[in-house]
């Protein structure tokens, strides 16, 4: 077995004997750590508590807030696929046919996540 599909089958959700995530597992719920999630919601509710006082203070806490959840989504997002292309691009090894289906299984469940994120509420 080569070092790539043995990462891949330590990652998440790529062991071949798992079954395919359910529908409503959203993969990408872990792309901030409990504590940053916590730390940036509490952000957040303290912005709307402070409105009434200072409004325009208010709302740029909660643009910052915003801009640094996007961020950090981005940076995770670019590090997942940074690492999931390693697992099949390397051009000193040909990639085996498993690897290459817990890499599409990867994109698949990441992807999908990003989907079920993006739709309207209640769907």
């Amino acid at each position: 077995m080569s070092h790539n599909a043995e990462h891949a089958r330590r990652e998440p959700g790529t062991n071949a004997d798992s079954p395919s995530p359910s529908p409503d597992r959203k993969p990408t719920s872990d792309m901030l750590a409990q504590g940053e999630r916590d730390k940036l919601t509490l952000r957040l509710q303290q912005a709307f508590s402070t409105f009434v006082d200072s409004p325009r203070q208010a709302v740029e806490e909660a643009d910052t807030v915003f801009d640094d959840v996007t961020t950090q989504f981005t940076d995770t997002l670019k590090e997942r696929r940074r690492a999931l292309r390693a697992s099949w691009q390397d051009p000193g090894t040909e990639a085996q046919t498993e690897e290459l289906r817990l890499a599409l299984r990867q994109y698949r469940e990441i992807t999908e996540g990003l989907l079920r994120m993006s739709a309207p509420a209640g769907r």
